[in-house]
């Protein structure tokens, strides 16, 4: 068999066009992947915006979108002409970068929670305004260099997962590309569940985070391994850690990113600990129901 008909084999199973602008290492084009293996053909995907979502543009299946402002929005509008058909037998992916879903339209991506709209909300998380030339988003980490934080970042990332759980949907996770199997398994439960379903997962960008493409699941895995993104689910409201790992130290994860650099001894010591605390709560909530 030719190697293009294996090709054209590969990208008719996983309903994705070869080839796309977004950089090298860029973890949008694997994240596509995954979602689309997961969920399968009968899908509808909003979303566009981040530059990692330009492989979003290389979907063979039903793709809409308006702006990253109407984060959610646009979905909603989907689901909504999908239940005046009495059509039921379609997923409606939404999906928006981390400026869109933690800035711009929060309050939109909130309101569709609390509609507990029949969509996968997913957040393509680079960790700042990438296509617009790196600017700190709310997502962005403590610490790091931006172009609008040359001296890193003072203030704590949102929580995003744990602000649209508190809304009580039937499903929230967090998920990262180096842990395929975690993130296929995440979406299609997601995808058997009705109702609004919340899933976060960071994306390796070695443009804005400063590393070798090379290197990006390694560093997006070293990630999760010192729990600064930790792996859990929040399903019918009962918080499931899905990763317990022994923890990394933290600067293990720092120094394979130049954003970082700018660091002090004393800022990556807080992070230390503000990381450790969170593995603390996250441990002891394992199998507890929150928000009472």
């Amino acid at each position: 068999m030719s190697t293009n008909k294996l090709f054209d084999e590969y990208y008719d199973r996983v309903h994705l066009q070869g080839g796309t602008t977004c950089c090298p290492g860029c973890g949008g084009p694997l994240l596509w992947r995954m979602i689309l293996d997961a969920v399968g053909p009968k899908t509808v995907v909003y979303g566009d915006g981040p530059c990692a979502m330009c492989a979003i543009r290389n979907i063979k299946l039903p793709n809409f979108s308006i702006h990253f402002s109407f984060a959610a929005d646009g979905a909603t509008g989907i689901v909504a002409a999908l239940r005046a058909k009495g059509r039921e037998d379609l997923t409606v992916v939404s999906s928006a970068g981390d400026g869109s879903i933690g800035d711009i339209s929060i309050g939109k991506v909130s309101a569709a929670a609390e509609r507990n709209e029949n969509m996968i909300q997913i957040c393509v998380d680079n960790e700042a305004y990438m296509n617009t030339g790196i600017q700190k988003s709310g997502l962005t980490p403590f610490g790091a260099w931006t172009t609008t934080t040359p001296s890193g970042k003072e203030a704590m990332k949102k929580d995003i997962p744990l602000i649209i759980a508190a809304h009580k949907p039937p499903y929230v996770a967090t998920a990262s590309v180096a842990y395929p199997n975690d993130l296929k398994a995440k979406l299609r439960k997601a995808k058997e569940i009705k109702g609004f379903k919340y899933i976060h997962t960071v994306i390796p960008c070695p443009t804005g985070w400063r590393f070798d493409p090379a290197k990006a699941i390694e560093v997006t895995k070293l990630g999760v391994d010192t729990w600064v993104w930790p792996l859990y689910e929040i399903e019918a409201g009962i918080l499931k850690v899905n990763s317990k790992s022994e923890q990394k130290p933290v600067k293990e994860y720092l120094d394979t990113q130049g954003r970082f650099r700018v660091m002090s001894a004393e800022q990556i010591d807080f992070l230390q600990k503000e990381t450790d605390t969170r593995r603390k709560n996250l441990l002891e909530a394992n199998g507890k129901k929150l928000f009472l």
